[in-house]
């Protein structure tokens, strides 16, 4: 693996277009988010960051209630009892993912040092632990391993690459952090595979497969950003020629809400395609396109959702905006944004989402 001091190096700029370092007869090419995350912290006087004690690692067995226990295979109907178990179960899950967030967001708004130190406080502790890396024992045990591990590597991207180099002092810190978000990707790979009935991937697969390919090019790992860029092909397999998927249509009233959360991980992967010359948005005629096109089209008017599954669209969290629709960013900067869509992304800035790593506007913008 590349070290972080090599990959925060302008070397890596060389790298990103595309051009091949040679030793000998050894080729290698290191992997690359979009360019905005190149971008410095923001330089701002005076203020302060107060670093709260990190939450307890959970390194202990993932068995976790699921919020729709009890509902048919739609699981569309929320359990108000067992949603409340989740949220007290998983509490530490959150609090780490919103902390490090925090701490990542408040350094590069402001470049103020002790967020860093905090961010990588917190890392460290979880990575010591071995945090994540406990049996799962069910579906929401896996789900939430991939998604805590979406949440990390995706923001951990925003230190390692910033032109900043805020990691620039912790290199022991960010070896034990990046080979631990390596072992937590190990774990999600087997719990998602590919080779799995189309039926049944879903949502959540896209998800595992934005999770480890963010913490592919954490990581500079290869082996783990191929296995993503093959679940994406499933997806753009999955897309019907009218921009809908298939298996979110089943969820019923919540369809229309699902095929946006499922866009969402599908979107940053396009991206990171992109930065790595894998052009996954031209995959499936452009399924990606017609899939953003649908959502947008239903979020404006639900009844077009309605109409495809005869039932009427549960809505709920979508007031939040500009982070159900944070995939936009993303979405605009690999395939281009105009007229209507351009205009609604720019009503919905800074676009900001925890599991894509916090505020994805500046990180989008070009450098």
């Amino acid at each position: 693996m590349i070290s972080p001091s090599i990959r925060q190096s302008p070397l890596r700029f060389f790298l990103a277009a595309g051009v091949f370092i040679t030793c000998g007869a050894t080729h290698a090419q290191t992997l690359m988010p979009p360019a905005g995350y190149s971008h410095p912290a923001q330089h701002k006087s005076g203020g302060t960051f107060d670093c709260p004690t990190p939450p307890t690692p959970y390194a202990g067995k993932l068995d976790f209630p699921s919020k729709y226990e009890g509902s048919d295979k739609a699981r569309a109907t929320l359990n108000e009892e067992a949603n409340k178990r989740y949220k007290e179960m998983t509490q530490p899950l959150t609090d780490m993912e919103k902390g490090v967030v925090k701490s990542v967001d408040k350094y590069m708004s402001t470049g103020n040092p002790a967020a860093v130190k905090c961010a990588v406080d917190w890392y460290t502790s979880w990575a010591g632990a071995n945090a994540l890396l406990g049996e799962a024992a069910n579906h929401t045990g896996r789900s939430l391993r991939k998604w805590t591990l979406g949440t990390l590597s995706s923001a951990y991207l925003r230190l390692e690459f910033s032109s900043s180099k805020p990691l620039a002092d912790y290199p022991q810190q960010a070896h034990a952090i990046e080979a631990w978000l390596g072992k937590v990707a190990d774990r999600v790979v087997t719990e998602w595979p590919e080779n799995d009935p189309v039926a049944k991937i879903n949502n959540h697969y896209y998800w595992a497969a934005w999770s480890t390919m963010a913490t592919a090019v954490a990581t500079n790992r290869r082996d783990l950003f191929d296995w993503s860029v093959k679940m994406y092909r499933i997806f753009a397999s999955q897309a019907d020629t009218d921009g809908y998927l298939p298996n979110e249509l089943a969820r019923e009233s919540r369809a229309l809400g699902y095929n946006n959360y499922a866009i969402t991980p599908i979107a940053m992967m396009a991206a990171f395609g992109k930065s790595n010359g894998v052009d996954l948005a031209a995959e499936g005629n452009g399924a990606l396109k017609r899939v953003a096109e649908r959502t947008l089209q239903g979020i404006a008017d639900p009844h077009v959702f309605e109409a495809k599954t005869g039932i009427h669209q549960d809505l709920e969290g979508f007031d939040e905006q500009n982070s159900k629709l944070a995939w936009l960013e993303p979405y605009c900067w690999t395939v281009g944004c105009s007229g209507s869509i351009a205009e609604k992304a720019a009503t919905l800035r800074p676009m900001k989402n925890r599991r894509l790593g916090g505020n994805l506007t500046p990180t989008f913008a070009t450098p």
